[in-house]
């Protein structure tokens, strides 16, 4: 839903990087990449960040 602030395996602060990532690989550059040049070293932090789905506008149309 909303990228979270820090990863859930290590604690590092990632939600700052989300739309750097999101824009750069929009541009069509390659995850890997970006990811090496945002410094995202971890694998539980590089998981975290390549399988995020924003699903945020579709949940918002059933607010209660």
């Amino acid at each position: 839903m909303i990228i979270p602030v820090r990863c859930f395996t290590c604690g590092k602060p990632i939600a700052g990087l989300w739309d750097k990532f999101r824009e750069r690989t929009g541009r069509g550059e390659e995850p890997g990449k970006v990811l090496d040049d945002l410094k995202v070293d971890r694998y539980c932090c590089r998981a975290l960040l390549l399988t995020h789905k924003d699903v945020v506008d579709k949940i918002a149309k059933y607010r209660a």
